[in-house]
């Protein structure tokens, strides 16, 4: 039975009580992280953390454990479970009180939850890419925070299946900024293009490896944004995510990108991602 990190104790998930006027689950207040876990080792660990606690201070939420304890404790989760190839999943919400908008008075802790799964890499799709479709984006104006706040992203992703796709790819007007799940890239004539870091985005930590790997690889990157039009006239698109690595979409709304394959930049960068990860396997 699979062991679950609840506040500094790994415990039987079994054992798990979330309060009812947990602000988590009332308000979707607080904020998570999924980490990639590749042969037994945590993958941008460091990054992924940095982050939770960033996100907690975009929203005023105080972690009572310091980043080095966080780093332990999900060491000791892994370890505990024997996690081999997969993720774990951590979040923090503000802690359980009387139902109220406004932050509780007086103070209580957050309340931290995390557990892992095994999972395997999508190497089917990594070969032969995906499918996608435009929506709309209705989301909050603070993407750039990892919050529980998922409905909206919930909503593009259950359009995109709803049409036999594997990601929906979001825009305000006729901008695009990102996936329901993930970050999007558009390679055309050698230069890769991809919205530029602000509040409209997540700043997502394999869109930071994938980056590195540009430069690796030499291809240019330019972080602007482009219009629904310029990416179906793309030579390549991929996505992003921790489970994702770099995923070559190979259509829109029908309509395919480049020659409708995975293309060259795409291969290479996938190439590149994988000397990063501690177990490679090829493609």
């Amino acid at each position: 039975m699979a062991k679950i990190l609840w506040n500094n104790e790994i415990i039987n998930e079994e054992e798990v009580k979330i309060g009812y006027e947990d602000r988590g689950y009332q308000f979707g207040d607080g904020i998570y992280e999924v980490i990639k876990i590749y042969n037994s080792n945590v993958f941008t660990a460091e990054e992924h953390i940095d982050r939770l606690y960033a996100s907690a201070d975009k929203i005023q939420l105080v972690i009572p454990y310091t980043k080095d304890v966080m780093h332990k404790m999900i060491h000791d989760l892994i370890e505990t479970n024997e996690v081999e190839n997969g993720q774990i999943y951590l979040q923090v919400t503000r802690g359980t009180s009387p139902r109220q908008h406004n932050f509780p008075t007086p103070e209580v802790e957050s309340v931290l939850t995390a557990y892992t799964k095994e999972t395997s890499r999508p190497l089917t799709q990594l070969e032969n890419g995906v499918k996608a479709c435009f929506v709309e984006d209705i989301r909050w104006l603070r993407c750039d925070i990892k919050s529980l706040n998922l409905l909206g992203n919930v909503l593009a992703k259950q359009e995109a299946i709803s049409k036999d796709c594997y990601e929906a790819i979001q825009h305000r007007g006729e901008i695009i900024t990102e996936g329901s799940s993930s970050n999007v890239y558009g390679i055309k004539d050698g230069v890769l293009y991809t919205h530029p870091v602000n509040n409209l985005i997540l700043n997502g930590i394999t869109r930071k490896v994938i980056l590195d790997c540009c430069a690796e690889v030499g291809l240019e990157v330019v972080e602007e944004a482009f219009t629904k039009e310029q990416a179906l006239a793309m030579d390549e698109m991929i996505m992003s995510s921790t489970s994702t690595e770099v995923m070559p979409i190979i259509s829109i709304d029908g309509q395919h990108i480049g020659n409708g394959k995975r293309g060259e930049w795409t291969v290479k960068l996938q190439q590149a991602f994988e000397q990063k990860i501690p177990s490679s396997i090829g493609l």
